[in-house]
């Protein structure tokens, strides 16, 4: 397993730590209307278009050949008629007659089957496709994308508005073709048997078009609406149930409940009037095609009496407008699948179309070998650009040592490493490591150089050995078993039931302690020269505590380190500890350094012991 890739079920994903895989698709607009999502939708399946075309080539040709089908039932018609009158019946000539229109059929149920193979390719490929670009999209997107929508919202358009355009693409694409083509040809087959009664065929099927045009108009928000409440209701699912332990710890079940049926209510309003808008096009096509039927019959009829054509032709035309207003009735069905297709491209294309991190594909790696010397030369952001949280902040940390990042909540702690790790770019200043600033190498690069364990745990569906082993697929087993010795994993690890080899999974019963130290032995395996620690004991009891220390000491030693603690007890052993409020260093110095001038971190050291006496 290459290093920018990790298994994930059955599926590999690009990690951030690697290359960042290929570029995919580039959506340089995004849409606007039902118009410019169907533009962009049909530039999206250019790549696809030559399969499509045979599809639809073979739909063509297969509809033609069910439209001969009526002239050659015209001619046994008139044979039998005519032998009725003379007394002898042409039988050869019938059978002929029948067997060719037996051999229509039977060619177009082969080319329908060869027609319904190439669309599905097309299709399957054309969702495989998307979900590869968003997939890619999702790591090129900045971090701060993700914290403007849910997690459920960006699972919807992967899954139910993926799923939506190719299965309603598959149907309804191959049926707007048909139509088209039965339309057009029984058109000019009506033509030319018989002009009159074709008009009265097309003036029903025009206020038909006429109608539909109107319908469209009017369903396709509710289709857009559709999606969106879909999208949102995924994510209110995906966040209640993530954390449904603490709405029942907090009895807010009824606030959840009355949030989804809210959710729900407007799914299902939006369900109701796409569906019924689209869902009256077909019975209204029904209804004129019907209109159409009965006035041709009944002209016909006449037409007949007077000699004006054969009763073989009145035959062969009845089933050129059966024909000729079945179209009517598939386009309908095919335009209401349509639609559901260009809502959920419309949100698809949406999310492509937004704004990337820089290219960095031209930027050098040149952080090699690196000793871990940082330095913050006047870093200044905000995660929103008129709310600024770090103002001014500069320091300087030489190789090997001991950061601790110390600051009342909100202070900035965690900002600044996510600065310092290139998650977030800066307003203003810059980052420099061995005197190369981050900003001037790939971001790939920076992440090289470090290993972290947050204070939120992840673990993946995969074995305890893969889990550890994530950023190392080289690793052995060995290193494996050392590093979870030191952290104190071991022996739970031999307990359960394969050992090492167990798969982790939702239904595995892991502590939040235990979830910890996996990931503390997972950074312990990376051996990367630089080292973040965010709260990393905060998950963990006292004599744990004590036992992850000692490996962390041991793990930092000739690395250059950053912790942020809330625990103050856990850093006293650091070269160096940054004290911060309100997004700026107020202290700097070692824990006796710091107590000695009384500042702000000794009254942060001494408020933990009289909230200890005070409990």
């Amino acid at each position: 397993m290459a290093k920018n890739e990790y298994t994930f079920g059955s599926a590999k994903m690009q990690n951030s730590r690697g290359g960042g895989g290929g570029r995919g698709m580039r959506v340089a607009e995004k849409p606007k209307d039902m118009k410019g999502t169907i533009k962009l939708l049909v530039k999206y399946l250019a790549k696809y278009l030559p399969v499509m075309c045979i599809s639809f080539a073979c739909a063509m040709i297969s509809d033609l050949l069910t439209l001969f089908a009526p002239n050659q039932l015209s001619k046994i018609t008139d044979a039998i008629k005519d032998g009725m009158g003379s007394g002898s019946v042409d039988t050869d000539k019938i059978v002929r007659l029948a067997v060719l229109i037996l051999c229509f059929y039977l060619f177009s149920a082969l080319l329908s089957f060869v027609q319904e193979w190439f669309m599905i390719n097309a299709t399957s490929e054309l969702g495989r496709q998307m979900r590869n670009d968003i997939s890619l999209k999702l790591n090129r997107v900045p971090l701060g994308r993700f914290d403007s929508s849910s997690f459920g919202d960006l699972l919807s358009r992967v899954t139910n508005d993926v799923d939506t355009i190719s299965m309603s693409l598959r149907h309804s694409a191959t049926e707007i073709i048909s139509a088209a083509t039965t339309f057009v040809g029984c058109t000019i087959l009506m033509l030319l048997t018989n002009v009159w009664l074709s008009l009265i065929a097309i003036a029903c099927a025009l206020g038909g078009f006429f109608t539909m045009k109107k319908i469209i108009k009017k369903s396709q928000p509710f289709f857009s609406a559709r999606q969106r409440y879909l999208g949102e209701m995924n994510g209110h699912i995906e966040e209640i149930y993530a954390g449904h332990i603490i709405v029942k710890a907090y009895n807010g079940e009824e606030d959840a409940t009355q949030e989804f049926n809210r959710l729900n209510q407007l799914l299902y309003e939006s369900n109701w009037k796409s569906q019924f808008l689209s869902g009256v096009m077909r019975p209204i096509m029904d209804l004129l095609g019907n209109l159409g039927y009965v006035a041709v019959c009944v002209t016909g009829a006449f037409m007949v009496m007077n000699g004006k054509i054969t009763f073989g032709v009145i035959i062969a035309f009845i089933l050129y407008v059966k024909m000729f207003t079945q179209p009517l009735g598939m386009v309908a069905s095919a335009l209401t699948q349509f639609q559901s297709a260009t809502a959920g491209a419309e949100r698809i294309f949406a999310f492509l179309a937004e704004e990337e991190l820089s290219d960095e594909e031209g930027k050098p790696s040149l952080l090699k070998d690196v000793k871990g010397e940082i330095e913050f030369d006047h870093v200044r952001f905000g995660y929103v650009p008129d709310r600024i949280i770090i103002n001014d902040f500069s320091a300087k940390i030489r190789p090997g040592q001991k950061v601790a990042i110390v600051g009342p909540t909100g202070a900035g702690k965690t900002t600044l490493v996510n600065l310092l790790m290139r998650f977030y770019e800066l307003n203003s200043g810059s980052i420099k490591i061995d005197g190369i600033p981050t900003d001037s190498v790939p971001r790939e690069n920076v992440h090289e150089q470090f290993c972290m364990v947050l204070q939120d745990t992840w673990l993946f569906d995969g074995t305890v050995f893969e889990n550890i082993a994530y950023s190392r697929p080289d690793v052995s087993r060995e290193q494996v078993i050392e590093a979870c010795k030191a952290v104190g994993m071991h022996r739970f690890i031999m307990s359960l039931p394969k050992g090492y080899d167990t798969l982790l999974s939702d239904s595995t019963n892991l502590s939040a302690g235990q979830r910890q130290l996996l990931t503390i032995a997972r950074a312990m395996i990376d051996d990367a020269k630089l080292l973040i620690l965010d709260e990393a004991t905060s998950s963990v009891d006292t004599r744990t505590e004590q036992l992850v220390q000692n490996a962390m000491d041991k793990l930092t030693e000739g690395r250059t380190s950053f912790t942020i603690a809330h625990r103050l007890s856990t850093i006293r052993n650091a070269d160096i500890i940054l004290v911060m409020r309100d997004g700026d260093i107020v202290e700097t110095g070692s824990h006796d350094e710091l107590l000695e001038k009384g500042g702000f971190y000794a009254d942060l050291w001494n408020s933990q012991f009289v909230n200890a006496e005070a409990i």
